[in-house]
């Protein structure tokens, strides 16, 4: 019996032996994953918080400090003109004053980028329905400025020449010079528009003379500006919308979704509460996403804005979260055969969801210039989330 005793051991010692492994390299797999899925998102982190400092880089070599000294002289004095900077984040300096009874003079100072800058001039502080002025100075020194009336979005209907500015007649010039761009123009009228529109048009794409067809602009900004007191205020339409869309989908897709996938891993020892959570969380995920969503939807409705990589993001993520909703819906029971397959799918799908939700956001603060503090809050949830989920992981991993 006792070579049989030994033997039976031996046999038990090797198959604990190789479930042992088998946990092993169960936990390597998990761990490999756990800890590329959250390496993309601080590579997500990474790459916004640059995309963000991009448009604040610039050639400052124009100040309010000073009065305007250039070798190309400007067609009108500027020497006691207002002078306040109207735009930060591209650099951009207005200097203006009323000349005359009915004449109000301009020089917008901006980088010079091989691109067009323009100032527009709207009653409501749309794009749509304003006339602009843009000038430009193309690679061979030929300096051009032109007025545009903004009548839709599409190429078409922004058309040149055309539009309610009246300018004055032979004063109007574009200096470039120590790296700037200079636009100076006088408007003949009692009281210009306070709504004032600033733009800067794709680097190295500038109007052709052919039709003199004016590409989309890379970015823009809507202001306000006091005539009297020289004060210039950022006006940000719509901004109740735009906030609460950007809050509904970073709390529904980009928090809540993470943290309901990890009450499904990390809570399982406490059946059925683990389930129980994971829905909840994730039910409230959505519905807050879907109001996000359309917000967004209507948002974009309003603003007529050309942000269809967002809206097809966004629009995705929501097919994504209804896949999730109806998945659970036809979830086959633990005995049956297809449930491993099931759980791969709602698996995937979730950490798809959450991560192309997570770039969406930040993407979103980008396209709507909330600032830094929007990617420094998010992301430090972010990385809040990840340190908590990898203690979670650790625990897990000595359990087993």
């Amino acid at each position: 019996l006792l070579p049989h005793y030994n033997h039976l051991s031996h046999l038990f010692a090797t198959k604990k032996q190789s479930v042992r492994e088998k946990k092993v390299e169960k936990m390597k797999a998990s761990f490999k994953f756990s800890a590329s899925f959250f390496f993309i998102i601080f590579q997500i982190i990474f790459i916004s918080s640059q995309i963000s400092t991009v448009n604040s880089q610039g050639s400052s070599t124009d100040s309010c400090n000073s009065n305007l000294k250039l070798k190309s002289e400007i067609l009108f004095d500027t020497t006691s003109f207002h002078c306040l900077t109207v735009w930060s984040q591209q650099d951009y300096i207005l200097r203006y004053m009323r000349t005359d009874t009915n004449v109000w003079s301009y020089v917008l100072s901006a980088p010079n980028t091989n691109s067009y800058i323009a100032m527009g001039f709207s009653e409501k502080g749309k794009m749509v329905g304003s006339t602009a002025i843009v000038g430009w100075v193309s690679n061979d020194g030929t300096a051009t400025m032109k007025k545009y009336f903004l009548g839709g979005q599409s190429p078409n209907q922004v058309l040149p020449d055309e539009g309610n500015l009246q300018l004055v007649n032979f004063t109007s010039s574009v200096v470039a010079e120590n790296s700037r761009i200079y636009l100076a123009f006088q408007l003949n009228t009692e009281m210009p528009s306070n709504r004032l529109i600033y733009s800067v048009g794709p680097s190295g794409i500038l109007p052709s003379t052919a039709d003199y067809r004016l590409t989309e602009h890379q970015d823009h900004t809507s202001t306000s500006l006091d005539y009297n007191t020289g004060q210039s205020e950022t006006k940000t339409l719509y901004a109740n919308l735009r906030r609460s869309h950007g809050l509904l989908n970073m709390f529904g897709w980009g928090i809540l979704m993470p943290i309901g996938v990890m009450a499904a891993r990390y809570l399982r020892q406490y059946d059925p509460i683990w389930f129980y959570s994971h829905i909840t969380i994730q039910s409230l995920g959505f519905i807050l996403g879907f109001a996000g969503v359309i917000s967004g939807l209507v948002l974009n409705s309003r603003l007529q804005n050309n942000v269809n990589r967002h809206k097809g993001l966004g629009i995705f993520i929501l097919l994504l979260g209804c896949l999730q909703a109806i998945a659970i819906l036809v979830r086959p029971d633990k005995e049956s055969k297809i449930r491993k397959y099931w759980n791969w799918y709602h698996y995937i799908t979730g950490r798809v969801l959450i991560l192309l939700a997570t770039i969406n956001v930040f993407y979103g603060i980008h396209l709507g210039n909330a600032g830094s503090s929007w990617n420094a809050g998010f992301s430090v949830v972010l990385v809040i989330l990840f340190i908590t989920a990898l203690m979670l992981e650790i625990r897990m991993w000595k359990r087993k």
